[in-house]
């Protein structure tokens, strides 16, 4: 709770939104604390990537902030791993991809094939894909 009142001081104090991103339910946690529920604006429950939309991204080489994975066009296998693997969880792209550049460079590696992405899989914690 006290966490939360920082929260809506920082929000009361200054012209910053604010932006909470959380597990499903969390908005009726949030209203058993009515100083700090009466204060959201909205809420957007955000659904899993279509597989269009994790090709999209990965035609324009969408990566985690400092995250740097060859340019060259990456394997279709590799792709379809990815999107697997995955299964549209947006925090698990951006696990996966951040370990898929730790892989290269431990290699020495400087394409991304499905092999890549199977090694960064198994390297997570994230169950079977």
């Amino acid at each position: 709770m006290a966490s939360l009142e920082q929260v809506r001081a920082i929000f009361d104090a200054s012209e910053v939104g604010i932006v909470l991103i959380g597990m499903p339910g969390l908005e009726k946690r949030l209203a058993r604390y009515a100083q700090f529920y009466s204060r959201i604006g909205f809420i957007h429950e955000f659904r899993p990537l279509g597989t269009a939309e994790i090709r999209r991204l990965l035609a324009q080489r969408w990566t985690p902030a400092g995250v740097n994975l060859p340019e060259q066009p990456w394997d279709e296998e590799a792709i379809a791993a990815i999107i697997r693997v995955t299964s549209g969880n947006f925090r698990l792209l951006n696990r996966l991809l951040t370990q898929m550049e730790r892989i290269l460079e431990v290699n020495s590696l400087r394409e991304v094939a499905k092999e890549v992405v199977d090694a960064a899989r198994e390297s997570l914690v994230i169950g079977q894909a």
